[in-house]
């Protein structure tokens, strides 16, 4: 492989300006098939096969008009006063001509739910007053008469009855506040809720949007507002420019900082646009190409540097300019192709899973992670080529030729200050760990979002005016055995099922909803006591599907936005731990046949596994317990993003080997050119700090610069990845791993007889090819 990138470099170095043309003509294409062939990105996220899902399936062929998607519009006066007449009528007009817009098949008007209800009650009152009437009536009829009639009197007071405890039950079911000053209105689309298009519900907003009634504001649940999330913004631009400001301070040149940058930018560009050309045939959630982004640019700019630094070093020994380029292809480029591959390998296994937007999300990383790969091993070179030495400063292009002494460290660390390392390290690591304990799963919601959008003023107009619960209410579904047919039957039986959730714990109120054509199917509104994303309402539909069957076998389902919600992140939850076993399996493989020793993968796979559950506890700190939130916008905690582990595990298993390859790489090297295993471990960090330093600091400020985003999940996954890669790359791969390796010593390199005559010769950093150059000075000079 070395010898083959050494001549792929020499090649690009010699035809610059033809390798150029083709990666130009490759981005073209790239854009133009987006263009052609992308389709609609999702907002939602979803996993057939759920419970929900069985649900929401069972409503559209039995009860369609129940299963179609749908979404809040609270009204509210913008002074605090209650709604005039003629914003209630406003309001009224304006849901009206909601209906007659593509894609919308209902409208529900809350003034009107509130007359119902209203008239209800009277018509109740009304009937208790006949039934009174009726009773003296009947008392002046013969016996034989009499018997049948008050027989009928007490099925209608029954009846009555009935009636009476379904809207007590439903009475904190409300859609204009107590107060008269916000209303929730619904919005019920054709389709079912996965199946509505943005185009849909930008045309509900916008039409809601521009005929508001004055003195009255208009405020639209996520289930409107969900879109695809901004790709870049001030604090990505930020990011890019600190990676720009550590290039300039490393490398010394302008020319030489900004060419990573401009390799990273053509990767996005390529990787992301060729992903997003798939998504007119698969379906793609929206922040997808987002993942792709945060990954093109990080994984560019750290891929290029690698080279680029190599090949500066030779340029000032006085190797010629082709032949350094060659050689830095073939050696550190080696490098980068390895530890690329264990980025992919690591991403592709996301489609291990079986979910299948993980699986997406997986993919469209590892292309955008390929063609960084392909970038730095060819687009590199030829940029090398055509720059030749002004890559290097006035100042070093005066001493090219010069000798250039790098002189490493001669004695080993002292044994205590490993050992001190050590358990600090640790120390430092469990305890930032400690949180991830109570680490909850979840998707966000209304409250997640930003304080001045639309999403989050909707969600807290809702809990303060009308409860929490009403944010996420439940729709549950009983599925009777048999047809019920008779009026009398048909509330007896809403107020039997009605009775049973209500007597749930955490249930506030229950409305029902109505019965499908066949009459097998009953539906009813649960509100939750308190919001979608708390645990009590988690344990609530948990709680409700333990209730079936109820007796006389009727089953009970559960749907909803909410349901939906809790199903995907126990989902998730459970197909975590298979994922991580199967990457801590990788891991061992690959580091095995690398270093050809049993303790070196081993240390390895431990550190990444601390630095990875140091990343969760930091996560539910500051995203589900709330500490700095103020610092990182999170001003209403909620559970960490469902996904978000599975996620973390494939990105930064991957970048935690490139690390770990590029400084125990130098220590074994060094240890094989003659070194004691103690010394090499100092040699080892010493030939690779600057680079590793210089390559984690640029992820992190490419990562960070995410957290600062108007998306919650695009804030949650920067943060994840940011602070990943400062544990493992400054605590564990900087600090703890040499520490370790000082402490073991020559066993470090332990491995069995027979294990290493299996094993193939991995040479990553392209040793034998250096050595067939001797007059290049190596890497752990």
């Amino acid at each position: 492989m070395a010898e083959l990138l050494y001549r792929l470099g020499r090649f690009c170095a010699r035809r610059a300006w033809t390798v150029l043309t083709v990666w130009l003509v490759i981005l073209a294409l790239s854009v133009t098939g987006y263009f052609a062939f992308g389709g609609v990105l999702s907002s939602q996220v979803n996993i057939p096969g759920t419970a929900t899902e069985e649900v929401s399936g069972k409503l559209a062929e039995r009860f369609p008009s129940a299963s179609g998607g749908n979404g809040a519009i609270v009204f509210h006066t913008a002074d605090g006063s209650a709604f005039t007449d003629a914003q209630r009528t406003g309001i009224t007009d304006l849901l009206v001509s909601t209906r007659d817009l593509d894609g919308v098949a209902n409208t529900v008007d809350p003034f009107a739910t509130a007359g119902q209800l209203a008239e209800q009650r009277a018509q109740i009152d009304d009937g208790r007053k006949k039934l009174d009437a009726g009773r003296e009536q009947v008392a002046a009829l013969p016996a034989a008469q009499r018997e049948v009639a008050e027989q009928q009197l007490e099925a209608q007071a029954t009846t009555l009855d009935q009636s009476q405890q379904l809207i007590d039950m439903s009475a904190k079911v409300r859609t204009v506040s107590e107060d008269n000053t916000a209303a929730v209105a619904q919005v019920v689309f054709t389709e079912a809720r996965l199946d509505v298009t943005p185009e849909t519900k930008e045309s509900v907003v916008d039409h809601v949007g521009a005929g508001v009634p004055d003195g009255v504001e208009a405020e639209f649940s996520n289930d409107l507002t969900q879109g695809v999330p901004e790709i870049l913004g001030v604090g990505e631009v930020a990011g890019v420019v600190i990676a720009a400001i550590t290039l300039m301070i490393m490398l010394g040149a302008i020319v030489a900082a900004a060419l990573p940058i401009v390799s990273a930018l053509v990767g996005v560009g390529i990787g992301v646009t060729a992903a997003l050309s798939l998504s007119g045939v698969v379906e793609m959630l929206s922040i997808t190409p987002v993942l792709g982004v945060m990954l093109g640019l990080a994984v560019g700019i750290d891929y290029c540097l690698f080279i680029l630094n190599r090949h500066r070093r030779q340029l000032l020994d006085g190797v010629d300019l082709h032949e350094s380029i060659g050689l830095a292809n073939g050696t550190s480029g080696n490098a980068v192709v390895f530890a690329g591959s264990t980025v992919l390998v690591a991403l592709l296994a996301l489609n291990v899973t079986g979910i299948g937007f993980l699986g997406m999300m997986g993919t469209v990383g590892a292309i955008c992670v390929a063609v960084s790969v392909l970038l730095a091993v060819s687009f590199t070179p030829a940029l090398l080529s055509l720059l030749g030495t002004r890559i290097l400063s006035r100042k070093a292009r005066a001493t090219i030729g010069h000798t250039h002494h790098r002189q490493g460290p001669s004695t080993p660390m002292s044994t205590g200050r490993a050992v001190l390392t050590v358990i600090g390290g640790l120390a430092v690591l469990l305890v930032i760990a400690v949180p991830a304990l109570s680490m909850r799963l979840g998707l966000p919601d209304g409250s997640s979002e930003a304080e001045d959008s639309t999403q989050y003023q909707a969600y807290k107009v809702i809990e303060e005016k009308f409860g929490a619960g009403v944010n996420g209410p439940l729709l549950v579904v009983a599925d009777n055995p048999q047809p019920v047919t008779e009026q009398a039957r048909v509330v007896g039986e809403q107020v039997r099922i009605a009775d049973v959730l209500l007597a749930q714990k955490g249930v506030v109120a229950v409305a029902p909803i109505g019965q499908s054509e066949d009459k097998t199917l009953f539906a009813f509104q649960v509100i939750p006591e308190d919001g979608p994303s708390s645990s009590s309402t988690e344990q609530l539909v948990r709680d409700l599907r333990d209730l079936s069957p109820l007796p006389t076998d009727v089953r009970l389902g559960v749907a909803g936005s909410a349901s939906g919600n809790i199903d995907i992140s126990e989902q998730l939850a459970d197909a975590l731990p298979g994922y991580l076993g199967l990457v801590l399996g990788l891991s061992l493989i690959i580091l095995i046949f690398v270093f050809r020793s049993i303790l070196v993968p081993l240390t390895a796979t431990l550190g990444f596994i601390l630095s990875l559950f140091a990343t969760f506890g930091g996560l539910t700190a500051i995203f589900q317990w709330g500490w700095l939130g103020g610092v990182f916008g999170v001003h209403d905690p909620n559970p960490v993003l469902s996904f978000l582990p599975t996620i973390l595990i494939g990105i930064l298993f991957g970048l935690a080997m490139d690390y770990q390859l590029f400084l125990v790489s130098g220590m074994r090297e060094a240890y094989a050119h003659g070194a004691s295993a103690r010394l090499a471990v100092r040699q080892g960090v010493h030939a690779g700090r600057t680079v590793v330093v210089a390559a984690a600091i640029i992820m992190i400020a490419v990562f960070g610069g995410f957290i600062f985003s108007n998306t919650a999940i695009i804030r949650s996954l920067g943060f994840g990845l940011a602070f990943g890669v400062l544990t493992d790359a400054f605590l564990v791969r900087m600090l703890l791993i040499p520490a370790v390796m000082h402490l073991l010593g020559r066993s470090a390199w332990w491995i069995p007889r027979w294990l290493d005559r299996l094993l193939p010769n991995v040479d990553v950093e392209g040793a034998a090819l250096e050595r067939r150059h001797p007059t290049v000075t190596s890497d752990k000079g």
